[in-house]
């Protein structure tokens, strides 16, 4: 039998998925929007995904963002993005991710997170690896912890949701190869889990794309 996070693929989203990715948005809408910002009722309808997917598909050409869709058998279990990707001076992105209602608790975001992160340092050649949580988000915390992240700082009052403001966890991880500015050569990400076709701020943990 698999276990919960034996079956994961991670692949980007293409024209193919709009109508999948559209229903795993309106079934998670009340859940998601306890994170980030209500994008209105047409941000749920499949043209409006349809848009973000090339968009997507345009940031991942110009190497601004990458995206994941996060599959366990024929559902979408979650997301991952890496977005403001900035290569000079920095070489770094953000991380942002958000899991399903109904898969979480499986140990599906650690396991999604750990193989972004192999593909940002292995492949993209990124040096330095962001993420921002809600104070009070501890599941959140874990996951990042669990993935070699480690805490630099807190913004006080700095993200406001439904009329309250709240603050910031800043969380960081760097690559275990080392300082560098250099971005290699386009490699293909390795067969298997990962599947290169790829839609992003850890929301305050969970960020639109």
């Amino acid at each position: 039998m698999l276990s919960a996070t034996e079956d994961l693929v991670l692949r980007h989203p293409t024209l193919d998925d709009v109508a999948a990715l559209a229903r795993f948005e309106r079934e998670n809408r009340a859940q998601f929007e306890q994170w980030i910002t209500a994008r209105g009722q047409y941000g749920y309808v499949e043209t409006a995904v349809r848009n973000s997917i090339l968009a997507a598909m345009q940031a991942r050409e110009r190497d601004q963002a990458y995206s994941w869709l996060v599959w366990q058998g024929e559902c979408i279990a979650g997301r991952v993005n890496l977005t403001a990707v900035t290569r000079a001076y920095f070489n770094r992105a953000v991380l942002g991710y958000r899991i399903g209602q109904a898969f979480q608790g499986r140990g599906i975001a650690t396991k999604a997170i750990g193989q972004v992160l192999e593909i940002a340092f292995d492949t993209l050649g990124l040096w330095r690896i962001e993420a921002n949580v809600r104070a009070g988000n501890l599941a959140s915390v874990r996951v990042l912890e669990h993935n070699g992240f480690k805490a630099y700082g807190q913004s006080r009052d700095s993200f406001h949701l439904a009329g309250r403001w709240f603050d910031l966890l800043h969380f960081e991880c760097h690559s275990p190869r080392g300082p560098s500015l250099q971005r290699p050569g386009l490699r293909r990400e390795k067969a298997g889990s990962f599947d290169p076709e790829g839609v992003g701020p850890v929301s305050p943990t969970a960020n639109r794309v």
